[in-house]
C-alpha cells in the first residue's frame, strides 16, 4: 500500500519541484534596476523627481548655458530637424542622469518638436558592453526615459516621443577602452 501512495504522489512532487525551479530561475534573472524613478532637470535647473512626483535624486544641472538653435521652416511650412544641433546625448558610466552640458541641445530639440506637433522622435538608449544583457537593456531604457522626461519638462508632448533601449547591442564605436565605452553610453534622437 505504501508503494502505491508513493507512486501516485511522485508525479505531483516532480511537478511542484519543476515549478519551484522555474520560479527561482525567473526571479534570479530579474533586474534590480528600477525604471520608475528617473530624475531629470527642468529649465531652471532644479531637480525634478520621478513620474510619481517623489522628487528623489538630483540631476546635477545648475541651469542652462549656450545658444539654442532656431527652427528652420521650409517653403511648405514643415519644420526640419535642427541640423546644427547634436542628436546624441552622452552619459557617465553606470548613470542615467542627463549631464548639464546637454541642456542647450535638448532645448533646441524641444523647440523644434513644439513647433511641429506632428513630428515624432524616437529616443534610443544605449550602453557600453560592460554588464549583463538585462541590466544594460534596463539602463538603456532609463537613459532614454531620462531624455524623454527632460523634453516633457520643456513642453514636448508624450505623444511625440518614444523611448526604447538597445542596451549594448548596437555600439557606436568598437573597442574595449574608455574612449570607446564613453561613445557607446548614449541616447540617440531619431526623427520620424
Amino acid at each position: 500500500m505504501f508503494q502505491h501512495t508513493f507512486n501516485a504522489s511522485f508525479p505531483r512532487l516532480a511537478g511542484l519541484t519543476a515549478a519551484a525551479v522555474l520560479l527561482a530561475a525567473l526571479v534570479g534573472c530579474g533586474s534590480s534596476v528600477k525604471l520608475d524613478d528617473v530624475p531629470v532637470s527642468d529649465r531652471t535647473g532644479s531637480a525634478v523627481g520621478a513620474a510619481d512626483g517623489s522628487g528623489t535624486g538630483t540631476a546635477g544641472a545648475q541651469g542652462t548655458s549656450g545658444k539654442v538653435t532656431s527652427v528652420v521652416v521650409d517653403e511648405k511650412g514643415i519644420a526640419e530637424p535642427p541640423a546644427s544641433v547634436a542628436r546624441v546625448i552622452y552619459f557617465d558610466y553606470d548613470s542615467y542622469l542627463v549631464r548639464p552640458e546637454f541642456a542647450a541641445t535638448l532645448e533646441a530639440h524641444a523647440k523644434f518638436l513644439k513647433a511641429d506637433g506632428g513630428r515624432k522622435v524616437v529616443l534610443q538608449g544605449h550602453t557600453d558592453e560592460r554588464g549583463g544583457r538585462e541590466y544594460n537593456l534596463a539602463l538603456g531604457q532609463k537613459r532614454a526615459e531620462a531624455v524623454r522626461r527632460s523634453l516633457a519638462v520643456m513642453g514636448v508632448s508624450d505623444a511625440q516621443q518614444e523611448a526604447v533601449s538597445f542596451g549594448k547591442e548596437k555600439p557606436a564605436v568598437q573597442g574595449t577602452d574608455e574612449a570607446a565605452f564613453a561613445k557607446n553610453r548614449r541616447v540617440e534622437l531619431s526623427y520620424r
